[in-house]
């Protein structure tokens, strides 16, 4: 009978764990709108373009 490869159960769960991070990283960019360098006007998630001086919704900091 074959023994188990350690080794290489340890560095597909190493691989797994990587691509699980990378996939989150992504995820989470691609969630939040990069600031440009102001050639286009800043646009929500439905794609029309937002009121520069308006604050985020549920932000009550502004308030106080």
């Amino acid at each position: 009978m074959a023994t188990p490869n350690y080794g290489y159960e340890k560095r597909q769960r190493e691989l797994a764990k990587k691509k699980k991070k990378e996939e989150k990283l992504k995820a989470k960019a691609a969630g939040r709108p990069h600031q440009d360098d102001g050639d286009a006007p800043a646009q929500g998630n439905d794609g029309a373009p937002q009121d520069p001086g308006a604050t985020p919704a549920g932000n009550d900091s502004a308030a106080d």
